[in-house]
């Protein structure tokens, strides 16, 4: 399985925090915040990576980063998203990099509390198709600036709705998505948002149109860092205090 560890946009929720440097190389806690999503791969096995970013910071990643083995990763590779076009365009730029691998797609401003190693495995063990990760919010405020999954009576995905006015169920959809090799079939037929941008919920409502999504929640905290100010901190707090990517608890 690849990875593709996704780390451009322009930050301007974190303004003007950003305006010195890209938002997933603020800190959190006593670190870099992409080092928590790079880890989180790398703790679950995923060690082959490339990350995609843009705008006028790109080259402190690789001053960061380097060729990546002081983090873990057996081979990483860079790509340069030219312009915001949103997450599926990024992704697609990882085309040739995945050669029709299954990949963990990964927003380098989301940090778990726990382990992603049995999420991998079981995307690892799935024919064919895409897998969501999601988490239990409890504030239907939050749930309104988020993506929210509709469920059926058995649990699965009907539909995924981004920011919606009346959210249909109290789940987030994080920033960990996981694919085969067809996404990069789906991405050139998306029609850009209002926006200007290729949306990734396009994408998985794609694949839960062709009943090919799969979906896990997540055990214990997540947050994205990049959502605001309030949210950065929040993170940062939570981090500092608890630690993130710890090894699943041992059954009793």
């Amino acid at each position: 399985m690849k990875g593709v560890l996704l780390a451009g946009g322009s930050g301007s929720r974190l303004y003007p925090l950003t305006r010195i440097t890209n938002k997933h190389l603020l800190p959190i806690y006593d670190r870099p915040m992409v080092t928590y999503a790079i880890e989180a791969m790398v703790d679950a096995g995923v060690t082959d990576m490339m990350l995609v970013t843009g705008g006028t910071h790109a080259g402190e990643f690789f001053r960061l980063l380097g060729n990546g083995h002081e983090y873990g990763i057996e081979r990483l590779l860079y790509a340069y998203q030219d312009r915001p076009g949103g997450i599926a365009e990024a992704l697609g730029l990882a085309e040739r990099f995945v050669g029709g691998d299954q990949v963990l797609v990964m927003l380098a401003d989301n940090i778990v509390e726990r382990s992603i190693r049995p999420v991998v495995e079981r995307f690892s063990a799935q024919e064919r198709g895409a897998r969501v990760v999601l988490s239990k919010v409890v504030d239907p405020s939050h749930l309104r600036h988020l993506g929210v999954p509709e469920l059926d009576g058995d649990g699965r995905i009907v539909r995924i709705l981004e920011k919606p006015d009346d959210p249909p169920s109290s789940f987030a959809v994080t920033g960990l998505y996981f694919y085969d090799g067809t996404v990069f079939d789906v991405i050139p037929t998306l029609t850009p948002s209002g926006r200007g941008e290729l949306e990734i919920t396009d994408v998985n409502n794609w694949f839960v149109s062709q009943g090919l999504m799969e979906l896990d929640v997540l055990d214990g905290f997540w947050g994205d860092a990049g959502e605001s100010i309030d949210a950065y901190y929040e993170v940062n707090d939570f981090v500092r205090a608890h630690g993130a990517n710890h090894a699943e608890p041992a059954p009793d």
